[in-house]
């Protein structure tokens, strides 16, 4: 299996958009009202959004291609551009958004071996991420690497207020 990066580019917005819906549906549909979910994508996934965040310079956007497919995409923050400032000297793990039928090939343990280099080679001591409480498969994958649970937070899904666990791990 090969997997391989590309950074995300203005160019690229609609294949990160889509990929955006794609996977956020697969994960939470089933979960949540399609008017929530539409008026999400409408906020979070829209190309003036998207553009802003792939732009903003304390953020990194990849694309993950598995076997030179495109599997998912990863999206961290650092300084001002991390969606919550409640870990110090920290860098963020926003997204880890992965197809389904790439999910359970690695992709996850990629990814955050990843951000833990990103972070070490901003020289930052943590990383941190927040998961949707009911994501029984993402909380145990993320304890399985090494996070603790230290917080949670609301997060808006159009007019459902949900809570994430944020965790994070020391960078080593």
């Amino acid at each position: 299996m090969n997997i391989n990066m590309t950074p995300i580019k203005n160019d690229n917005v609609d294949t990160l958009r889509d990929i955006s819906i794609e996977t956020f549906r697969d994960t939470f549909g089933e979960y949540n009202s399609e008017a929530d979910m539409q008026n999400y994508f409408d906020t979070a996934y829209n190309v003036d959004e998207l553009k802003k965040e792939i732009n903003d310079q304390n953020s990194n956007f990849k694309f993950v291609f598995c076997d030179h497919k495109l599997a998912g995409y990863l999206k961290l923050n650092i300084g001002d551009s991390q969606s919550e400032l409640k870990v110090k000297d920290a860098l963020e793990v926003e997204r880890i958004y992965i197809k389904k039928e790439f999910k359970r090939k690695g992709l996850g343990t990629f990814l955050i071996n990843y951000a833990m280099e990103q972070a070490k080679k901003n020289g930052l001591s943590n990383v941190w991420l927040g998961v949707w409480e009911n994501n029984e498969a993402a909380i145990h994958f993320y304890k399985r690497m090494g996070f603790r649970e230290f917080d949670d937070h609301v997060f808006q899904l159009g007019n459902d207020q949900q809570r994430d666990l944020l965790f994070k791990k020391t960078v080593r």
